[in-house]
């Protein structure tokens, strides 16, 4: 069933997202410097730990029909994102925070593009380029993001890890650097899916530059539409 593997991945990412929030906003009082979506994941925290529960047991649901080879490399994921989010959440908000940011560039990523190379090997070399420029994709939304909702956070005390706050100054090279290595790609092969995200860094890119005429959670929720784009291709 090829809409088996998506939907488990739509309810596990949801999840993820769901207790990182409230992981982030917990105790008895709220810290200084998180955001609208952190207060209000709090204010909600029993409806989220009960709609958790329920998309557990989908997710088991789910699990049991997946192809037992993306199986196991879900398995070897899942462990090494659950003792980053363990390492990131036992330092408290208090001590300098790792880079979620860019560990966001690497997981998701990988769990999308873990169907296909777990059925098809030999896939794994020829998709690599694209799969780092994915990643570079998510990378540059999630720190975009964290720039947008953190204007004047940029001094070494600032909780943020030094390769956020280095790549947060650096957004603009990164863009660049994604826009040009969309277009290798698209010259050589995977038109598609460079093309996409090319379309993605320069949505991005947009929204970065029209940040302070939109609202924060308008701003929010198109820099994550704006990865749809490869949806423009997908009839081919």
């Amino acid at each position: 069933m090829p809409w088996v593997e998506p939907a488990a991945m739509f309810v596990a990412v949801w999840m993820i997202y769901a207790a990182d929030r409230l992981l982030d906003a917990r105790g008895p009082t709220l810290s200084e410097g998180l955001e609208e979506r952190h207060r209000f994941h709090h204010a909600h925290r029993n409806g989220f730990l009960s709609v958790i529960g329920l998309a557990a047991l989908a997710l088991i649901y789910l699990l049991r029909r997946i192809d037992a080879r993306a199986l196991y490399l879900y398995a070897l994921l899942a462990t090494l994102l659950g003792v980053w989010m363990l390492l990131i959440h036992a330092r408290g908000r208090d001590s300098q925070r790792l880079p979620k940011e860019i560990a966001v560039g690497l997981f998701f990523p990988a769990a999308v593009f873990i169907p296909t190379v777990a059925r098809e090997p030999a896939l794994r070399v020829a998709l690599l380029p694209v799969a780092v420029l994915f990643a570079g994709v998510c990378a540059l939304n999630c720190l975009l993001l964290y720039a947008w909702e953190h204007p004047e956070d940029r001094s070494d005390r600032s909780g943020a890890h030094i390769t956020t706050r280095w790549a947060v100054g650096h957004l603009g090279t990164l863009a660049a650097v994604l826009v040009v290595a969309a277009g290798v790609l698209a010259a050589m092969r995977q038109s598609g899916p460079a093309l996409a995200c090319g379309l993605s860094v320069g949505l991005l890119w947009g929204l970065h530059r029209m940040r302070r005429r939109v609202g924060a959670v308008h701003l929010r929720a198109a820099a994550d539409l704006v990865l749809l784009t490869p949806l423009l291709w997908l009839r081919w």
